[in-house]
């Protein structure tokens, strides 16, 4: 019984590094695919309104 836990603990923390990773992904696609759409277009509204500091402008 004592070998069980020993062997539960020694497992490496996939789940962790996965989660860490998936969340890295999400955070990484969700902040180019802003960058992405807002050189695309301009939201409703916003037409006529400056592009934001943080967003780089992308030649055609």
């Amino acid at each position: 019984m004592n070998t069980l836990l020993q062997v539960a603990t020694n497992e490496p923390h996939f789940p962790f590094a996965a989660t860490a990773v998936l969340g890295l992904g999400f955070v990484a696609a969700v902040t180019i695919g802003s960058i992405a759409w807002y050189n695309s277009k301009r939201p409703a509204g916003w037409e006529g309104k400056e592009r934001p500091d943080i967003v780089p402008n992308v030649d055609k």
